[in-house]
């Protein structure tokens, strides 16, 4: 399945309305989401004009204040570059960015032509990005000055035509960029000096004049605008795409949960835009209400306290570990938080004690606010469900989007189950992807139709609903590992480290981590001959270091004589998960 046959799959809208318990908490109008047959750019331009913000400020990027009128032309401008460089309709370009002013602008650039962007992690191993452009078919590359070194070695074997090079410096200001350029001098001069033709700097590529090229405006609410990276029920990393519609649809599912944002928000744009949280809640929706982002590309947790103290944001969306960090920063002794309107958690669940210990942080900070919790995957545009302002149960994960229908059932069936019972978390609604790219078997495991007559999406999550549609996660039915809220695959890194000539065999699992809730861990059996060692531990790090990205990489290597197993044969996930606990004791007590 290409990219042209998604057009195919687009949402054939509800068939029967599902039961909604949780509906008596919204307006009767914010249970229909009626879209407009617009790409994502339109819908933001067109709510600029509506609602006035052209002369607000759109992004806060290190003291640089692009405005939206401002923003918009820069993003016309660079529209007209991509099809001065033969980028057309459905044409797949890549973005391999943190979060900078240019990789944005780039991406309504490409929606508003009706091409797809894939974006990517820049800390992505070379093997893994190499996969990738070719997986996609990349016709253009937007790279990071800190990837080219990875890039530069891998674009001979793609069929990428442009490399174009943005830099987290391209919108500092003078002080700011040489500082920057002075700093990474050395490094980028080396790998500068040994690019090929097809490479392009950023300022180079804004300067080509402008040709009078007509382009399909027609990229309309059904078409692919988006590729995001997630796993499957095998492990292996799948693209899911999103259509312009589905992004607006949970645009519009937010506005109308949270119809105080507005113009006058400020929010820490620190969510990066490869995940889809960051992308579509903490900066897609902020710029269609017209609030100001400020755009964080690196976020460090020891430099927390004075993002709040400069920026005095009044919304803050994250994962669990930022919050994490947020309450255990010893600098926030004197920071108020008064300001803030929201505090937005999700990527991963909490349990009730950190949501208490949370909560009270903010109110001894003066915060008027609790910290409000969501649920969702990327496959339905990272968000299904939330607590609203002063409606939530401890414990719960809220209640469902407005205009989106969560429903739970047997496993893998369409059999509904009564509430209070412990099934299958199940979506449906205009949110849902159009499918994983290129991949038939997994999209239609993943997306089914069910005898009512609608496409549901089958998250692989156990969880269940009381009578009022509030909805308790309780586990993952894969073996998924959620590292700082990024998605791990066990098998993924089974894979790497089976490569290695000492390698038997492998299995990998997730052990609680104090602040990134868990990493990976490897148990490993050796082949006759080979000796467990410090220094085959290093070469297996090694190993992952370069085929893996950088938060995939284990935190610990076990040698062990065999892989425990079930009675049926399979790996006995449990009696590792035991192993590693007892040493942890064991270790506890040596201390």
């Amino acid at each position: 399945m290409g990219i042209f046959d998604f057009r195919l799959l687009s949402f054939i809208g509800i068939k029967k309305t599902p039961k909604a318990p949780w509906s008596k908490y919204y307006k009767k109008t914010s249970m229909k989401i009626k879209l407009r047959d617009e790409n994502i750019y339109d819908y933001m331009k067109r709510k600029m004009i509506k609602h006035h913000f052209e002369n607000n400020i759109a992004i806060n990027y290190f003291g640089t204040k692009i405005i939206y009128k401002e923003f918009i032309n820069k993003i016309d401008n660079c529209a007209n570059k991509f099809l001065s460089i033969g980028i057309k309709k459905y044409d797949i370009v890549t973005i391999l960015s943190a979060n900078v002013p240019e990789a944005l602008i780039s991406f309504y650039a490409l929606n508003k032509i009706g091409a797809v962007s894939n974006i990517l992690h820049p800390l992505l191993s070379e093997n893994e990005i190499l996969e990738a452009l070719n997986k996609y078919d990349t016709k253009c590359l937007i790279a990071l000055d800190i990837t080219l070194d990875k890039v530069n070695k891998i674009i001979p074997k793609t069929k990428v035509k442009k490399v174009i090079v943005i830099s987290p410096s391209n919108s500092m200001n003078i002080l700011l960029k040489t500082l920057y350029n002075v700093k990474t001098f050395k490094t980028k001069y080396k790998i500068i000096t040994n690019l090929s033709s097809k490479y392009m700097s950023w300022n180079k590529f804004m300067k080509i004049r402008n040709k009078d090229i007509y382009y399909d405006k027609a990229s309309l609410k059904d078409d692919p605008a988006l590729i995001l990276q997630s796993g499957g029920s095998t492990g292996t990393p799948k693209g899911i795409v999103l259509s312009n519609g589905n992004v607006n649809a949970s645009t519009v599912a937010a506005i109308n949960a949270y119809p105080d944002l507005c113009k006058n928000d400020r929010i820490l744009g620190i969510m990066p835009i490869f995940h889809g949280f960051g992308l579509e809640v903490s900066i897609n929706d902020a710029f269609c209400v017209g609030a100001e982002v400020v755009l964080i590309p690196t976020f460090k947790a020891s430099e927390f306290h004075k993002l709040l103290i400069k920026h005095k944001p009044t919304v803050i969306v994250g994962v669990p570990t930022l919050f994490e960090a947020l309450t255990t920063n010893k600098n926030m002794d004197n920071v108020d938080l008064s300001n803030l309107k929201y505090v937005i958690a999700g990527g991963d669940t909490l349990s009730k004690k950190r949501v208490e210990n949370i909560n009270d942080f903010l109110h001894r900070h003066k915060a008027k606010t609790n910290m409000i919790q969501g649920y969702g995957l990327t496959e339905a545009v990272a968000t299904a469900s939330v607590d609203l302002r002063d409606l939530s149960r401890p414990g719960t994960i809220g209640i469902p989007w407005p205009g989106i229908y969560i429903g739970i059932f047997e496993p893998n069936t369409d059999k509904e189950l009564d509430y209070d019972n412990d099934g299958e978390i199940c979506i449906c609604g205009p949110t849902i992807m159009l499918g994983y790219y290129n991949n038939e078997a997994e999209t239609n495991i993943t997306l089914k139709h069910h005898k009512d007559g609608n496409i549901w999406l089958h998250t692989g999550d156990i969880g269940s609903m009381d009578k009022d549609g509030f909805i308790t996660y309780k586990q993952r039915l894969k073996r998924m590992i959620i590292t700082s809220g990024y998605n791990v695959y066990p098998s993924q890194i089974e894979e790497v480290l089976m490569t290695h000539e000492a390698v038997l065999n492998v299995s990998v699992i997730g052990i609680p981590h104090p602040y990134k809730k868990e990493v990976a861990k490897a148990f490993i059996v050796l082949k006759k001959g080979y000796k467990k060692s410090d220094e085959l531990k290093e070469e297996l790090i090694k190993l992952c270091r370069k085929n893996l990205a950088v938060y995939s990489i284990p935190k610990e290597i076990e040698f062990i004589d065999s892989l425990p197993k079930t009675i049926v044969g399979k790996v006995d996930f449990n009696k590792l998960r035991e192993k590693s606990i007892r040493l942890e004791k064991i270790k506890d007590v040596k201390k």
